[in-house]
């Protein structure tokens, strides 16, 4: 592609982009809109907080790419500069188990990250509280993607030591902010009984934005990131559709992204409608990249086994698994109800002649993109 003529080409020092941080995934924008009623109710659950007693846990839901995510983050960010509330975000993505989370907290009180080892969780949960004690401090925990914990099996424990802190040290007050994107996943049913009788929380659903919502949230992003101009109403508009069909907020962000750098490719000024499709073929993809890229070594080498081989048995899957990695069949069905649940693999059973009930794989998606995302 070349790019426009005259006075619409872009000089080598130029962009379109007055603002490039605007389409960030984490970028947090001044302005949020539509998502006024479950502001209202997440501040109501930390209230209590801003007083000085602890909030109301609270669980937050919703398909990805809603907002629960971003709404956490301007509370917190409001709570940090109003108030001496202390406040934690952990992505349970990254830090997945319950020496993790609290390491992260850690890390939030003290502001340098707990020794890699050699410390026991009983002491590091110990500091923790005595310094929320000694400073009379209020704590909120956002578990964000709590379900990475539930698929590790870490989400009782944790969850128990969190809502326990005030008895295992008095004073201590903390409150808990779970956040699920995993629509399939029950967060109360799946925890454990002793935690069940303690996690009563409040409730906040984050719906999928309808088509005017997010032609809304787009227009104020592509006026704050891009130069005037750049984009005009019908390639806007086109950004929204393709979002709409996704049900997810990011694919419109990202692809108002990469539509840009396209434009820049050819040195044009503005954003035309083949930089808009030739960009969704990645930004289509989003939510697999994230879910791709907090995966371990051993979950993407079935990641990528399955994509060489699919469409084959599972017991030819696990052997070409097992070649890879040396693990042993244990492991392997861990990591198959890992992928199951996060949406990047199908796992079915189904009826086997001769042998009886045998569990399918397949991709959710297209091995070429799985593949491209695993470089």
């Amino acid at each position: 592609m070349t790019g426009d003529a005259g006075g619409d080409m872009l000089s080598w020092d130029e962009s379109v982009f007055r603002d490039e941080s605007v389409f960030e995934i984490d970028h947090v924008p001044e302005t949020f809109r539509h998502r006024e009623s479950q502001l209202e109710s997440l501040k109501y659950a930390l209230r209590p907080a801003v007083r000085g007693s602890r909030p109301l846990n609270t669980m937050v839901r919703g398909p990805p790419g809603t907002g629960k995510t971003t709404a956490v983050q301007k509370l917190f960010g409001e709570l940090g500069a109003r108030t001496d509330v202390r406040t934690v975000r952990v992505n349970c993505q990254v830090d997945s188990t319950r020496y993790a989370v609290f390491s992260r907290l850690f890390e939030g009180i003290f502001d340098y990250e707990p020794p890699s080892s050699g410390i026991s969780f009983k002491k590091l949960f110990g500091q923790i509280t005595d310094r929320l004690v000694e400073e009379d401090d209020v704590l909120v925990v956002a578990l964000d993607d709590v379900n990475y914990l539930f698929y590790e099996n870490e989400a009782s424990d944790t969850l128990y030591s969190l809502l326990r802190a005030h008895e295992a040290h008095s004073g201590a007050k903390i409150g808990v902010i779970v956040v699920s994107s995993d629509l399939g996943l029950d967060v109360i049913d799946d925890l454990d009984t002793r935690v069940q009788s303690v996690f009563r929380p409040e409730e906040v659903y984050f719906p999928v934005y309808d088509a005017t919502e997010i032609y809304d949230i787009l227009f104020e992003r592509s006026k704050r990131g891009f130069h005037d101009g750049v984009i005009g109403d019908a390639e806007l508009e086109r950004v929204a559709d393709l979002t709409a069909e996704s049900g997810d907020l990011r694919v419109g962000i990202d692809l108002l992204r990469r539509a840009g750098l396209n434009a820049e490719m050819r040195a044009s000024k503005t954003i035309a409608e083949e930089d808009v499709e030739s960009a969704y073929d990645k930004s289509k993809h989003v939510h697999l990249s994230r879910s791709l890229r907090g995966l371990s070594d051993s979950e993407r080498a079935l990641v990528r086994v399955l994509a060489e081989n699919d469409g084959e048995r599972a017991g030819t899957v696990y052997e070409a698994f097992h070649d890879e990695t040396d693990l042993g069949y244990t492991r392997y069905s861990e990591i198959t109800n890992k992928l199951d649940q996060l949406g990047v693999i199908d796992a079915e059973y189904a009826e086997v002649e001769g042998r009886g009930r045998s569990r399918e794989l397949s991709l959710a998606y297209e091995a070429e993109a799985v593949l491209d995302r695993l470089e």
